[in-house]
């Protein structure tokens, strides 16, 4: 048997289309904030300034923070970390949380 290349193997794992089930929205949630503590680990965060500026959207609050007279390096932490609406996606399906741009409600099935 001749062996496939790889990029025979994902064009054919491509073509055989949408998985029909989702994540559960704890998973995505647990997940992404895995990925945020591990970003953290290799040095400090862009800060929300920076990120309010190149025009990306912020949860209202990570918009206090950027209003805040605090200095440039208060504003890199990942506040969501210590965010009430990670615990709730984390601990519970279909949450209760609907801030604009919070991560963790976009992972809700609505």
């Amino acid at each position: 048997m001749k062996p496939r290349s790889e990029e025979t193997f994902f064009e054919q794992l491509a073509s055989i289309g949408e998985p029909t089930a989702t994540a559960p929205a704890r998973l995505k949630s647990k997940i992404y904030t895995a990925l945020m503590r591990r970003e953290a680990e290799s040095g400090s965060l862009r800060s929300l300034s920076e990120t309010h500026n190149e025009g990306r959207e912020l949860c209202v609050f990570e918009k206090l923070v950027v209003l805040s007279p605090v200095p440039e390096s208060a504003k890199c932490p990942n506040f969501c970390l210590v965010c009430h609406a990670r615990i709730l996606a984390e601990s519970i399906e279909n949450a209760p949380i609907y801030w604009h741009a919070c991560p963790y409600v976009s992972f809700q099935k609505r």
